[in-house]
């Protein structure tokens, strides 16, 4: 189940940075005093009473220099009431009411969305009487915070989670496959997504992001059911959604969180670009399966070296993903469309393995047997029992004497050893390091 979403929404330098890095516990998106210095990731994932959910920073959708200020915090609105499932909308307490913010509670009143008003920079007793003034913007919920210092964060995301919604919004049964096709815009996805479907059951032109919004396709294959989730986007009038890449980013994630196999999908007229690197490291971060898929193969002249060119460059660019493989496709000619799905049902199965415990057990004696793990100032790690605790992706505990002694490089040594006798291609692995306690044996 994709987890429900809620955006963080209000007008230059009211602290939305601030509260999004109190919300999702890290300091990811960079903070400054001044206006319009967001420049981080802008999506995070936060929990709060049990209830899993994804925040959008508004503030770090950049849009085009030429925008009035104004047009700009409507469109980062907007968007965000095309995304969430609930607003927090964002007002300085010590500035007071603004016309800005009645601007941008008039649009998020129409919206319909669950609302919660937070009057930030509530850092004091005294400041407590401002937040009656915001009332008149007409919201129920209005909850005085303080971001810099955590003050009334528990009762805000109180409002937050019970603004959302319950249970699944769609669920497919476990035997159907999720295929997320992701990639920036105009890399292809809708042409690639019509081309394994074999019909026009998306609108497609020249122009990138015209797609008009994510579909759902179910099918079935050979016997197979799979779900394909188009990423592309909501595109409306004007330049809004034109003018942010970073907004491709946010509907990449909200479709990975739902997805069992994510398309990676690059234009291979353009080349491999940060963007793209963006796109799949969210797919790496999910531990979701993934295949890079290089469309537009046909439009390329090439010699008997290009494949292994640009193979190379993709192995180079994306290193942290040495596991996916890569097909080399046309949408536009249906060159090797075929071998998608084959190669999305092996890495699924992949993603969903199971290790069994005695031959994941001496798999890692032999290993430590063939390399002794690391020693810090006399100390040996020891490991003295490993098991599988999940799936998608394989997710292994490994239980050892002090896990201060694990350094990277030997856990990497351990998944490369995993991969050499079982594969996982197409698969992150987790590797979990715990201290075997006294009543372990």
């Amino acid at each position: 189940m994709a987890r429900p979403v809620v955006a963080i929404v209000g007008r230059p330098n009211v602290g939305k940075s601030t509260l999004f890095n109190r919300i999702i516990g890290e300091r990811l998106a960079i903070v400054e005093d001044k206006p319009g210095v967001t420049r981080d990731r802008i999506y995070g994932t936060a929990e709060w009473n049990g209830v899993p959910f994804s925040v959008i920073d508004t503030g770090g959708i950049e849009l085009a220099d030429n925008d009035e200020m104004l047009q700009s915090i409507k469109a980062q609105a907007q968007l965000a009431i095309d995304e969430a499932d609930g607003i927090i909308f964002v007002v300085d307490g010590k500035t007071g009411l603004t016309p800005s913010d009645q601007e941008v509670a008039e649009l998020l009143y129409r919206s319909n969305k669950p609302i919660v008003l937070a009057v930030n920079k509530v850092d004091n007793p005294q400041r407590e009487e401002a937040v009656y003034e915001f009332y008149s913007l007409g919201f129920s919920e209005v909850i005085g915070v303080s971001g810099a210092h955590g003050t009334g964060i528990g009762d805000l995301l109180d409002a937050a989670v019970a603004m959302l919604p319950q249970g699944a919004d769609e669920e497919y049964d476990e035997d159907v496959i999720r295929i997320a096709v992701i990639g920036r815009p105009n890399v292809g996805k809708s042409s690639l997504v019509n081309a394994i479907l074999g019909e026009e059951r998306v609108i497609v032109s020249d122009i990138a992001g015209t797609t008009r919004d994510a579909i759902d396709t179910p099918f079935e294959r050979d016997g197979k059911r799979y779900v394909l989730i188009d990423t592309a986007g909501i595109r409306k009038r004007g330049k809004i959604y034109e003018n942010t890449e970073r907004y491709s980013v946010m509907r990449a994630m909200k479709a990975i969180e739902r997805a069992d196999v994510a398309l990676v999908v690059i234009n291979a007229e353009e080349g491999i670009v940060e963007q793209d690197k963006h796109i799949a490291g969210y797919a790496h971060e999910a531990g979701k399966a993934a295949i890079f898929v290089v469309n537009k193969w046909d439009a390329l002249e090439k010699d008997d070296k290009t494949m292994q060119r640009f193979e190379r460059k993709i192995r180079e660019e994306f290193l942290f993903m040495e596991y996916a493989p890569t097909i080399y496709v046309s949408a536009k000619t249906k060159q090797r469309l075929h071998r998608i799905l084959p190669l999305v049902d092996h890495v699924a199965d992949q993603h969903a393995m199971r290790v069994v415990t005695h031959v994941l057990n001496d798999l890692i004696n032999d290993a430590v047997a063939m390399n002794a793990p690391p020693s810090d100032k006399g100390r040996r790690l020891r490991i003295y029992y490993a098991t599988q605790v999940s799936v998608k992706p394989p997710t292994f505990v490994l239980f050892v004497n002090d896990p201060e002694l694990m350094h990277f490089s030997y856990e990497r040594y351990i998944e490369n050893k995993l991969r050499a006798a079982f594969q996982f291609e197409g698969t992150p692995i987790r590797i979990i390091t715990r201290r075997k306690s006294s009543s372990e044996h």
